[in-house]
């Protein structure tokens, strides 16, 4: 495994006394600020305000099928891993309305509704989800297809992401090389240290937009120690994770197992509710609905999220493509691990580990992988 440092200049401390400073200096530059906070027993997020929203003091435990918050005596603000949610339905909304039209004389009028020009800041994204935020990155903004509403949000994007002392329990992205420090695609990169009482964050700026924010806070320069003790924090959260894919391998691994009866085996525990594809911070799969109202005089179209593990969502004249259990929990694995690849250049998956805390019966996609190709 790779050793995990800091850049040589640039990196300052922050005392957990002033964080709201952060927070300010972002509101004040017109950033609306959207964190994670709890709610309903879970890490959410939503629009916050001020450091006292976010988790203070909760640390979750995630298992295949379980998740819970339990206090700790530390008063971290993101002693957390990651939320019950991911952050692409700011910037990929489960729904959203591409055009509507209304009667005009004897044709029609087709109205695009008004791009999204909301600044957004986004506070604690960890380094999977930033590897997730590249994805979609490079499928929607990039290339010969451009999503306009994607890219008109990612523009107006500011991002504070948090680097992970503490692995999760069904976190993986170690070995998808994702992970646990954020080593590009963000503002700023927070290591949240709490060492001997003393509560400090390691800053470091990743972008001219996040150095020109630094200015602005009662930060210091570092010393070595505090250098070393979060490389060493974050080295530790990197060992300490037991779920791994063979990254390198898995596609072409995979790719010789399209038959193999463990798929079937795999098939009688899913219950196809799509719960891995609605936490995923890479699934991007939708449906289009068309609407009108009652008078014919007013259509729209959305977009709105769909799931490979619907029955519909592979319909086609005359019945659906995938219509057992196996064939589509077979898609969504080989479409991260084998398929993503010859698309797109990249895996699908971020190691993150949401699919497997919240599969209801706790299939988990590292173990399946290793069945797979146990025998290879």
């Amino acid at each position: 495994m790779t050793e995990i440092t800091f850049p040589d200049k640039d990196v300052v401390v922050l005392e957990r006394k002033n964080f709201q400073s952060l927070l300010d200096a972002l509101s004040d530059s017109g950033y609306e600020l959207l964190g994670p906070t709890v709610r309903d027993s879970a890490i959410v997020y939503e629009r916050i305000h001020a450091v006292d929203e976010l988790p203070v003091g909760w640390v979750d435990v995630c298992e295949p099928g379980k998740y819970r918050l339990v206090k700790d005596k530390k008063k971290t603000l993101f002693g957390y891993t990651i939320g019950s949610q991911s952050w692409r339905r700011f910037l990929h909304p489960p729904t959203n309305k591409l055009w509507e039209a209304t009667r005009d004389g004897n044709g029609f009028k087709v109205i695009q509704p008004e791009p999204d020009q909301v600044k957004r800041a986004l506070i604690g994204v960890r380094s999977c989800e930033l590897a997730a935020l590249a994805i979609h990155d490079k499928i929607f903004s990039q290339g010969q297809y451009i999503d306009n509403s994607y890219r008109e949000r990612r523009r107006n994007l500011f991002v504070v992401a948090v680097n992970c002392v503490r692995p999760g329990g069904t976190c993986f992205c170690a070995s998808m090389k994702t992970g646990p420090k954020a080593t590009s695609g963000f503002d700023l990169a927070l290591t949240e240290m709490y060492v001997s009482n003393r509560h400090y964050f390691i800053v470091e700026p990743g972008s001219k937009a996040g150095k020109k924010l630094v200015d602005k806070l009662p930060v210091k320069q570092p010393k070595e120690s505090e250098i070393k003790a979060a490389q060493k924090e974050l080295n530790r959260a990197a060992a300490g994770m037991t779920r791994t894919i063979d990254s390198e391998h898995i596609g072409k691994l995979l790719n010789k197992k399209f038959d193999d009866p463990h798929w079937e085996t795999i098939a009688e525990r899913c219950l196809t509710c799509g719960n891995c594809t609605m936490v995923c911070p890479t699934c991007f799969c939708t449906n289009m609905e068309d609407s009108s109202d009652l008078t014919g005089q007013h259509a729209e179209r959305q977009r709105k999220w769909d799931s490979c593990f619907t029955m519909d969502y592979s319909y086609i004249h005359g019945g659906s493509i995938r219509s057992s259990v196996t064939s589509r929990y077979r898609q969504w694995m080989m479409h991260k691990l084998v398929y993503w690849q010859e698309q797109f250049g990249m895996l699908g998956c971020v190691g993150c580990g949401r699919c497997i805390t919240w599969c209801p019966v706790g299939i988990d996609i590292t173990e399946e992988a290793r069945q797979l190709t146990v025998t290879e």
